[in-house]
This record gives C-alpha cells, structure tokens and sequence, in this order.
C-alpha cells in the first residue's frame, strides 16, 4: 500500500550506480517526506551496499526493474502514484560503448522512451493532468562533442567557483559548452545519451510533460565503479600496478564532485524551470596526465610513501578510438538562476575521495572480486 501521508512519490532510476546512489542518500535523509523509490536494474555497476546507511529508512524502498520494461514501469507509476522521476539509470562508459552498441541504445534510448511513455500514459490518466509532476533526465556534457585545444599550454581561466583549483586553475581553449551549444557527439555512448536527450524534449514539446534535461562533466568521488580512472588508479598506486594512460594523457576533462552534483540534482528538481536545460560543471579543466599525477602523489603521501614514488606506474597505451580532446563546460546559468555553485575546492575534494577508497578497501574488494553481486540476494532475498 501506498503511505498517503508522504508529500511526494518520486522515482529515482540508476539510484544504485554512482552518481545516482549520492541523490538516493540526499533525497532520503534530506525530505522524510518523501517516498523515494530506487529504481535500478543492477547491472555490473549497480551496487546496494552504496546505500547500506538509508536502506531501512521509512521513506526508502529499492524496486529491482529494468527501464526497458514498459509493462512494469507504468503498473510502478499506478501502484506508487509517481509524481516525479529523476532518470539517471544509463550505460556510461565510453569505452564499453565501442564494443557493444547495441546495449547503449537499448538502455539509453530505449530505456528512456519506455519511461517517458508510462509516465506520459499515467499522468494524463489523472484529473490534475501534468500538474505538480516533473520528468528530470541527467545527462552528460559529451553529447555536445568536442571542443578545440587552441591554449594547450593552459591560459588564465575566465571564470571560477569555489571549486576551481587554487594551485591549477587553467583553460585550455577559448570556448566552453553553454547550453545552446549543438549537439555533436562522436561516440556510441554520446550519441545514445543525445538521443535520449531529445525524446525528453519531444516530450515536452509535443505532449506538455514538465521535463528539464541537464548536461554534466566528468564527476569523482565515493562509490564510483573501478572501471572509471580515478578509483581504478587508486586502487591501482595501492598495489603498485600500472596506470595505462591513453595517447600522451593530454586529453582535457571537467571535473565535479558527486556531493555537490547531487546537490545541483537536487536544486534543479525543485526550482528549475520546466523545459529548460542546465549545465553542471565544476570549472575544473585539467589534463588527464596532470590529474593522475595529482592522484599518485595523494596515494604516496597518504599512504607514508615517498613524494612520487609511483610515477613510475605510469604506462601509455595506445589512444582510444575517436577520443575527443577537450570537453570544458559553462554552468554560470545554474549559477546565477538558481544560485547553485559547487561547494568543495578540487584538491580538498581529491583528498577526500582518496581517503575514502583507502579508508573502503573492503568496499573495493568486493566490486573486484564480484561479491558484491550477492548484496541484493543477501539483504532482499526475504523482503
């Protein structure tokens, strides 16, 4: 049965991934008012023991589904009386998507339009129609493509946030992605998320659904799945193995902290305007070389090891395929409409990520070993 004392009933999908496990924590622990449901398939990445701390909160339920599942989407929107969806469940890795295509279309295009649909269905089913009810799709800042290195040896950036780096704060280009820029992904992974990306917005332009779509950039932090280069090459330094590195490592990303991309999530979903989209960046450019470097000399140095003792590690590799070149994005709208900025500097904020893979080994180990795989089995077998 449904709690009818509960304010809202909100799906947040993906919510046992990385990013989407840190909106879980916020939306439950922050609104006891809300019935939060997780939604997630649990594909290699999907991790329950992320939301060990909030799993017997009142106002937490986890639904084991798949996004593609029509049928058992829209009997969840009826049972539930969903009047929000926070969709953040997607294949991500871009290297994953050059061998297996296929599986990004399903779930991220598919997926989405499976969603879209029963939501589009339910909510027109009710008298108050499409009001109070918002679809918010999480999207990534790839889909715009790539920009131009034009400053390779990194000029004064034009702008900054409490999160830009006080040792390093540099731009490597004259332009950034702002939220009119095209969409020109080069990827399979890019190009399913541009697809998703349109069907939310045909959705509202065609149907009326309040939707918002925000772009992100690269994000860090606890609980994120070791194929991803910042937990991979900490666990890596801990064990003395190699850090393959593509090309030269002079590929350019934007980095955020997961905490305060929940945050953002979370702003965005109450205060955004209906229709628009939102970057969500962290005015954070760095070089891939240089932030590895960054992350060996945390390692060493929490570790009791000597200053850079693990340079060394460091292995190039052939560069991967269509790999774009610099991705630098502009949330100063998000900044000045919402009053969103990130909260955490870059380098505290890579301090604490690496204590926390280093204070969570057990954690890590079994995302390594796959016992992880049994958590659900284990805590939900008799639910």
């Amino acid at each position: 049965m449904v709690n009818m004392d509960f304010k809202r009933n909100i799906v947040i999908t993906g919510g046992a991934g990385f990013i989407g496990s840190h909106v879980v924590r916020l939306f439950v622990n922050k609104y006891p008012e809300y019935n939060i449901i997780n939604l997630d398939k649990l594909t290699y990445a999907g991790n329950l023991a992320n939301l060990e701390d909030v799993e017997d909160e009142p106002n937490y339920k986890f639904v084991k589904m798949d996004i593609c599942d029509f049928d058992a989407f829209y009997k969840l929107m009826q049972k539930e009386k969903i009047d929000g969806i926070i969709h953040l469940a997607a294949e991500s890795h871009v290297d994953r998507s050059i061998k297996e295509p296929f599986t990004f279309a399903r779930t991220n295009v598919i997926g989405t339009l499976s969603l879209l649909q029963a939501a589009k269905l339910y909510w027109e089913s009710l008298p108050e129609k499409y009001e109070g009810k918002r679809f918010y799709h999480i999207s990534t800042d790839e889909v715009y493509g790539a920009l131009e290195m034009t400053h390779p040896e990194g000029v004064t950036a034009p702008f900054t946030t409490k999160a830009s780096s006080e040792n390093q704060h540099e731009a490597y280009g004259e332009d950034f992605f702002v939220e009119a820029t095209k969409y020109n992904p080069h990827s399979p992974y890019s190009a399913s998320k541009a697809s998703s990306d349109h069907f939310v917005r045909a959705f509202h332009d065609t149907y009326g659904m309040p939707t918002i779509v925000t772009n992100c950039s690269n994000n860090y932090g606890p609980y994120q799945f070791p194929e991803k280069l910042i937990p991979l090459f900490i666990n890596n330094i801990r064990h003395r193995k190699s850090l393959p590195v593509y090309g030269k490592g002079e590929n350019v990303r934007d980095w955020l902290y997961v905490v305060d991309h929940a945050r953002a999530i979370d702003t965005i979903f109450h205060n955004g305007k209906i229709a628009e989209t939102y970057n969500i960046g962290g005015f954070n450019e760095w070089k891939n070389i240089d932030i590895i470097k960054v992350v060996i000399n945390t390692v060493d140095r929490l570790l009791g090891r000597e200053d850079g003792e693990d340079m060394n590690l460091i292995t190039y590799v052939t560069d991967r395929l269509g790999h774009d070149a610099r991705y630098a994005i502009d949330s100063r709208k998000l900044q000045a409409e919402l009053g969103w900025e990130p909260s955490l500097q870059f380098e505290d904020g890579i301090e604490e990520t690496v204590r926390w893979y280093l204070d969570n080994q057990e954690w890590m180990d079994n995302i390594t070993s796959g016992e992880y795989e049994k958590y659900y089995e284990n805590q939900y077998s008799n639910r």
